[in-house]
């Protein structure tokens, strides 16, 4: 049947894995892990790679430990590890600041440590500009939703413009519409519902000023860079797919433009001052037509259904598009690295088609010494692909026109993991770059280039990329030149596939991978890699921290963002604490170099049913900014029956937003202590916010 046979969505009444909120499985991913794995191929997983290359040594798989653990605790460090609260409040630190104790995930409150404060710096609802409306959670629609801070905030981007003067952007991720709408729990949304829904997802963008950098920013309204970035959001396709048969459709003819972003999720700032964000769980908002068998590898291998009684549901009234039984191609104008100068509101929002097309946790560029840019993507989803992409033309300090072409042309590889053993005692290993494109062509049999780049992760199933747990945010570190990556977890690893890379099965903690490529090129085909930490409680003996002593370091799990400080060292935000520890998500700091490398930390951490989001340490190391997202997120929630209040405005509902941290008036200063934290001199790599505006 068509719209009149579509059902009510279903939201399961217990989480799928890991323990999540179920409401946060069905508007996150689509309930994405109680599906089939859409990577079917036969492609090695990181584990058979590495317990291949351990095979080969004779090297022992013990007692259902990974080879990291076996051999971490050969050494026999007999000592009781401290609780996490004594680990907590142990000492200072060396970052110079007094980590917190866990929060118990019930707990409604923004935590920072001592010495330090927060604002709320936007938060869904607020006015863009003077004559926006005022925000009403009674009077809400499509037009005012579009003139006001989106929902649920994720990367965070905040480029100085001055001393004391900047301009904030940030993703908004999905919605959660029980919470924004009265009367949602057992009913569909109204057509004009579903227009505001979607007028709340994409970017929100907006000046910041403030009196010293001793205060908190606040919001310029009257600043004309102000706007959101939406559905309805004309954007042009970039690359070699540009124009290609494959993104044409009846809205676009040409197949040279899209309407909108959505599902945005992390992202990163370009050298050249332009911000990149990556569209992630997309998948679930199409409707796929169950009588196209032409297309049903497609829908498989990225996860699209073809039931009506699922996500796509709540959105099909206000967007037919989303219907792929209408026209199938409307599928493939989302999955790209857009790219938004945040300074130019009249510059046309792109979609990189060069950098493939998956569900991108985000991207994030360095400029290697040969002048190339070079980003670095993670595909979100379990048993999937770490990409890089290597620009054709060489950046150009100061000139930005030419900078913002970088991204339209140049080669796309995956990235293919090998194991060496465990004779050196850590968790490491080789790998090279498999090219998809070279030239800007394909190089993947049988596939056109527009095909590769359109239709990516089949391209990339036929190479023998290495399968990876749930490969989020992965970004280079401007002091080391390493490249970090988040590896969220992975509840679909079976038993047998325990290895010193992946030391338990069904594992919903994750870990941090950390690679090197060879000579410090980051245009080269070869690297090295390094697990610099295995999360989880520090008690549980499967847990490494890089090495350093369990007794003194912070429960995590769930690792999805990383950032940097001025000194190199690593920030860590999660995303699924309470189903795991039963703590409420946070913000971490790591040292990756010197006598405290390992050293885990935890800095804040979020409200109740919260996640951590889109860290940032500011260029002037005088703030931290990280994105509340979904607070109150809690099966059950609704208008009525509220979990959260974040931001603590009197209203009664939460409302997602950014969050600013600085230490207190009568004792202010730097956020780090870079006179004792780990790490080389910033020197003049490129910051994450970039050293244009540092």
């Amino acid at each position: 049947m068509r719209n009149d046979g579509r059902r009510l969505l279903p939201i399961l009444n217990s989480p799928i894995t890991g323990g999540r909120q179920a409401v946060t499985c069905h508007y996150r991913c689509n309930n994405a892990c109680a599906r089939p794995v859409p990577n079917t191929s036969d492609n090695q997983t990181f584990a058979e790679v590495v317990a291949e290359g351990a095979s080969r040594r004779q090297v022992l798989i013990t007692g259902g430990l990974g080879l990291a653990t076996a051999a971490a605790f050969a050494a026999a460090d007999t000592r009781t590890p401290a609780v996490a609260a004594d680990i907590a409040e142990a000492s200072e630190g060396p970052l110079g600041f007094k980590g917190i104790a866990p929060t118990p995930a019930e707990v409604d409150e923004f935590k920072v440590p001592e010495g330090f404060a927060w604002n709320p710096l936007c938060n869904w609802g607020d006015p863009l500009t003077p004559d926006a409306p005022a925000f009403d959670i009674k009077n809400q629609s499509e037009a005012a939703q579009k003139q006001q801070a989106g929902y649920n905030a994720d990367f965070v981007s905040v480029i100085p413009t001055g001393d004391n003067t900047a301009v904030l952007s940030f993703n908004n991720e999905y919605v959660n519409p029980e919470l924004m709408f009265d009367g949602l729990a057992d009913a569909r949304p109204t057509a004009d519902q579903q227009a505001v829904l979607l007028a709340a997802h994409g970017l929100t963008i907006t000046a910041l000023q403030r009196a010293s950098a001793e205060d908190f920013y606040e919001r310029d309204l009257n600043s004309p860079v102000n706007r959101r970035i939406h559905l309805d959001t004309e954007f042009a396709f970039t690359g070699p797919a540009a124009g290609s048969d494959l993104l044409k459709t009846k809205a676009t003819p040409k197949g040279k433009n899209a309407f909108g972003t959505m599902n945005n999720c992390a992202g990163g700032v370009t050298p050249w001052g332009t911000i990149l964000s990556g569209e992630e769980n997309w998948n679930g908002y199409f409707l796929g037509d169950a009588d196209n068998a032409a297309a049903q590898e497609e829908y498989e291998r990225y996860g699209v259904v073809t039931s009506a009684d699922e996500l796509s549901n709540y959105f099909l009234d206000a967007a037919p598009r989303f219907d792929l039984r209408n026209e199938n191609n409307a599928l493939h104008h989302f999955g790209y690295i857009i790219e938004i100068d945040p300074m130019d509101p009249t510059a046309t929002p792109r979609k990189h088609t060069a950098l493939g097309r998956f569900k991108h946790e985000g991207a994030n560029v360095t400029i290697a010494a040969n002048g190339h840019a070079v980003a670095y993507m993670g595909d979100d989803e379990r048993f999937d692909y770490m990409y890089k992409f290597v620009s054709r033309k060489k950046y150009v300090e100061g000139n930005k026109q030419h900078n913002m072409t970088l991204l339209e042309d140049g080669d796309l590889y995956v990235a293919k993991f090998s194991g060496d053993g465990f004779e050196d005692g850590v968790s490491d290993g080789s790998g090279i770059w498999i090219p998809l494109t070279q030239n800007g062509k394909s190089v993947v049999p049988g596939m056109s280039t527009e095909e590769v780049l359109v239709l990516t992760r089949l391209a990339a199933d036929k190479v023998g990329p290495t399968k990876m747990d749930r490969p989020e945010d992965v970004e280079p570190n401007p002091v080391n030149g390493r490249i970090y990556g988040a590896l969220t977890n992975n509840s679909k690893r079976a038993p047998g596939e325990i290895d010193e890379a992946n030391p338990r099965a069904e594992n919903k903690h994750g870990q941090v991978i950390e690679i090197t490529e060879a000579g410090g090129d980051h245009t080269g085909t070869k690297f090295t890699w390094k697990l610099v930490l295995i999360c989880g409680d520090p008690t549980d003996p499967t847990t490494y921290f890089n090495g350093y002593d369990k007794s003194m370091v912070a429960p995590i799990s769930c690792p999805d963002n990383v950032a940097f400080d001025k000194a190199g060292n690593l920030w860590i935000s999660t995303d699924g604490m309470p189903g795991t520890l039963g703590h409420c998500d946070g913000l971490y700091a790591m040292p990756v170099a010197g006598e405290n490398m390992g050293l885990l930390t935890q800095f804040l951490s979020v409200p109740t049913g919260a996640e951590c989001s889109g860290p940032l340490v500011s260029t002037d190391n005088t703030s931290v900014f990280v994105a509340v997202q979904h607070p109150g997120e809690i099966d059950g929630a609704s208008t009525t029956n509220v979990f959260s209040q974040f931001p603590y405005k009197g209203d009664g509902f939460p409302r997602p937003g950014v969050v600013e941290v600085k230490r207190t008036k009568d004792a202010p200063g730097p956020i780090v202590d870079t006179g004792v934290a780990s790490g080389s001199a910033f020197g003049s790599a490129q910051s994450r916010v970039g050293s244009l505006f540092g």
